[in-house]
């Protein structure tokens, strides 16, 4: 029998199976802190792992899911990030009196930072994930593109260097023989509102305030389907999810023109074959990443371009990220094995074996799923009267939106006439324009084959919206917006 030995003194088998990897996380007693604004993002994963508990700003549940802590609201510096809201609960007096008490522990977040790192330190919390730095790094659309080519993986036909006037970008595109039909990205951000579309000289005096004095990736246009994969990388090699398109750019959902949305997850996505090209993408990516002093989680944003079936590297999202809800649930519904697990097991003090293709083929076969992320897109700011609650939502017959039952996970769906709702913004919060009003998970697609919206996704989208009921602000009230407001995002 194969031991290690433990950190904590004395010694510990290796994990040699599913079975046993299952029971000694389910007996996990070494306290994780889900460090986000809701539970969304790693929701259920309580059901898997001991001593795991969400510690979240927004009470989603009003107070009915035991796992989730959310610390009474003290005065702060208004939220212009995540990270913001994540050392705001990290230096919580009740959060750091709940790790006192339980001595130790890990702590995972969606963004944090360097502040984090030093606050979870001083708390005697580890991080687990990849040192904020490194993230900074590896973030950057530049850096990706380099380590794509390094790992084999391709981004559409490009070219990176920098251009201050539209003749030197278009001298940088033409060396390359990228023609005019431009594509720029800048280094850092949303790629919704830091990817910048080219035709003319018109295009370029519009957008080029957001993009001289910086390293540029100028790209081609191509016709394509956007998608997205999360992966995890691990000592044993990189394990791959389940394929999704993205949601992006509807009006009525969002306010940004080209931002994301939601995504649908189905086996009939894409054509045959480029799902496997898909996942070898991830997985060759991932190795990189290993290397490169990275583990854990990721996302892989590609693109599939609709007229060769070519598959390129989109971008990187080095973090628990907006496909890590319907991913957990895919993998262990169908799966019965969250991916997230793995990240867990990178994280924990054990040694434990795999075989990587076996775990990947339990996910192969699933069934159709769409998450919906619900964006305020009128151009307003006022205090909410009246707003939905969490839990099974049903669309009737007539379209019309009933709350349906309480709920605490998104397993607990029927039928495609079913939708989990999580909501973010309650009575007494403030509603702005882009901000994240809630997250709708269902069975079923929410996109059609020629990326159009459904008349169920718009059914659902207003149903949910018209639960919402708001009152203009007095003149002595003051809401907390932030600065930049597609920071009010929370997924």
């Amino acid at each position: 029998m194969t031991k290690k030995k433990s950190k904590r003194g004395g010694s510990r088998k290796k994990l040699k199976s599913l079975s046993e990897i299952f029971q000694f996380l389910r007996k996990n007693e070494t306290p994780i802190y889900v460090v986000t604004p809701t539970p969304y993002s790693l929701l259920g994963l309580d059901q898997w792992v001991g001593g795991l508990e969400y510690i979240n700003y927004f009470d989603i549940f009003d107070g009915n899911h035991d796992r989730s802590f959310v610390p009474t609201k003290m005065p702060h510096d208004d939220f212009q990030s995540m990270e913001d809201v994540a050392n705001y609960l990290v230096s919580h007096p009740e959060f750091l009196e709940r790790t006192q008490s339980r001595k130790g522990g890990l702590a995972i977040f969606v963004m944090f930072n360097e502040q984090t790192e030093q606050l979870c330190a001083k708390a005697g919390l580890s991080v687990a994930l990849a040192p904020a730095a490194l993230r900074e790094h590896l973030d950057s659309k530049i850096v990706t593109t380099q380590l794509g080519n390094e790992a084999g993986v391709a981004s559409a036909p490009n070219v990176l260097g920098h251009a201050d006037t539209y003749e030197e970008l278009i001298e940088l595109a033409d060396s390359a023989k990228l023609g005019s039909n431009l594509v720029v990205q800048t280094p850092y951000g949303d790629s919704g509102r830091t990817t910048f579309f080219i035709k003319s000289r018109k295009d370029w005096d519009k957008h080029s305030g957001k993009i001289i004095d910086q390293q540029i990736k100028v790209m081609k246009y191509l016709n394509h389907l956007p998608g997205a994969v999360e992966g995890c990388a691990t000592r044993h090699g990189t394990l791959v999810g389940p394929v999704m398109t993205d949601i992006t750019g509807f009006a009525e959902v969002t306010p940004y023109k080209g931002g994301w949305c939601g995504n649908d997850v189905s086996p009939q996505l894409l054509p045959d074959g480029v799902a496997e090209q898909v996942q070898e993408m991830v997985r060759n990516f991932g190795d990189r990443l290993y290397k490169e002093g990275y583990k854990g989680v990721f996302c892989l944003d590609f693109l599939l371009d609709t007229d060769t079936n070519e598959v390129y590297l989109g971008e990187l999202n080095p973090r628990v990220s907006g496909v890590t809800p319907p991913t957990n649930l895919i993998t262990s519904t169908y799966g019965g094995c969250p991916l997230f697990l793995f990240h867990l097991l990178e994280y924990l003090d054990v040694d434990y074996d795999i075989n990587v293709d076996e775990i990947q083929a339990r996910w192969t076969e699933y069934d159709n799923w769409t998450q919906l992320v619900l964006k305020q897109t009128e151009d307003k700011v006022e205090l909410i009267t009246k707003a939905p609650q969490s839990g099974i939502w049903r669309l009737d017959d007539n379209g019309d939106v009933h709350f349906a039952r309480s709920a605490l996970n998104i397993t607990s769906l029927g039928q495609e006439t079913e939708a989990f709702y999580l909501r973010v913004y309650s009575t007494g919060d403030y509603c702005y324009h882009g901000a994240d009003l809630g997250c709708l998970l269902t069975r079923g697609r929410m996109q059609t084959d020629k990326r159009n919206l459904t008349k169920r996704a718009k059914l659902w989208n207003a149903g949910i919206k018209a639960q919402f009921k708001s009152i203009p602000l007095m003149p002595q009230q003051a809401a907390a917006v932030p600065d930049d407001l597609s920071a009010g995002k929370w997924f």
